[in-house]
């Protein structure tokens, strides 16, 4: 079997077919790590809006949030086949493997999409539904189909598909956009540079090997390192913001300074890498610390939430 423009099969008899992929297959074109972050800061900003859902459209809302990620992230791989077949760490995705069709992919891909949108439009609301529209369209279609491959901001604009979760979430409670949602929305976009470009500094060949113009790529490794300085001071001025507009209290203040003081600490372990190093052990730590941030942030939103409400109730009681 031959793969051919990254979006058709065919058989050594010039016929389509299709594969024998399993659940597990499909499973993986979701992205489930991915999609388990969406999951949890989606679910954080549906806790945080103001005003009440009832638990089962709640939960409607997370499933849908959850399945229009999962589908972005196969309409992805279907786009992404050449390129993830030459790539180390995507080389053995449902696609390059064969396991999966492109084909089928593109079909899985297009459905969930169309099942997610309107099951949340019937269900919750109509505004919830088309800022999910909106988020799967720029994340297969902006910054896959164009961003990626034309310029090294794709990972600073296209990160953007990636920071509406929790806006999507305070969307179906409130039915549309406030200051709030849009904090926790800002959270995510600027902290997303510094984390991936950590990625691209320690799979620079990867990139190279496929034309991707990631930002050490084009512009070098100095350059890129700086600009991650400067993204994880902005990171950290957002992130303490929810206490300064009432959203959060001075316990997650506090915890949100500390933890974006050691985020920056380690930007500037990696500015202060030698270029060229081939071990990249301060990238590499960063970018593991990046994602442990993010969770850490969002999980000190949600236990302030909870903490207030419960420091609410016993007032109330006595």
């Amino acid at each position: 079997m031959t793969v051919i423009d990254n979006h058709e099969a065919v058989g050594l008899d010039g016929g389509f077919h299709l594969s024998e992929a399993g659940a597990r297959d499909f499973f993986e074109l979701l992205k489930p790590r991915v999609m388990s972050l969406v999951v949890f800061t989606a679910f954080v900003g549906l806790i945080l809006a103001p005003g009440e859902i009832n638990p089962v459209l709640g939960l409607i809302s997370i499933l849908c949030i959850a399945v229009g990620a999962g589908a972005s992230g196969a309409l992805n791989m279907w786009y992404d086949a050449d390129i993830d077949a030459i790539m180390s760490r995507t080389a053995k995705r449902p696609i390059p493997t064969g396991r999966i069709e492109p084909r089928e992919a593109l079909a899985f891909g297009l459905t969930l999409s169309v099942f997610s949108v309107i099951i949340l439009g019937l269900a919750v609301n109509w505004f919830a539904a088309a800022l999910l529209a909106f988020t799967i369209f720029f994340y297969a279609v902006v910054y896959t189909m164009w961003l990626k491959r034309s310029t090294p901001q794709n990972i600073v604009i296209g990160g953007a598909s990636g920071a509406f979760p929790p806006m999507l979430g305070y969307a179906c409670v409130t039915g549309g956009v406030t200051l709030d949602s849009i904090l926790l929305f800002l959270i995510i976009f600027l902290w997303t540079p510094a984390h991936f470009w950590a990625l691209a500094l320690f799979k620079m060949r990867d990139y190279g090997s496929v034309g991707i113009p990631m930002m050490p790529n084009v512009a070098g490794e100095r350059s890129t390192k700086t600009q991650m300085v400067v993204y994880t001071v902005l990171t950290a001025a957002v992130a303490v913001g929810p206490y300064f507009t009432g959203l959060a209290g001075i316990g997650y203040g506090l915890f949100a300074a500390v933890l974006s003081a050691v985020f920056i600490y380690c930007s500037i372990a990696v500015w202060r890498m030698p270029d060229g190093d081939e071990k990249m052990v301060a990238a590499k730590k960063m970018f593991a610390y990046s994602v442990f941030y993010l969770f850490a942030i969002f999980s000190a939103l949600l236990a302030d939430h909870f903490a207030a409400g419960l420091f609410n109730l016993a007032g109330g009681l006595l």
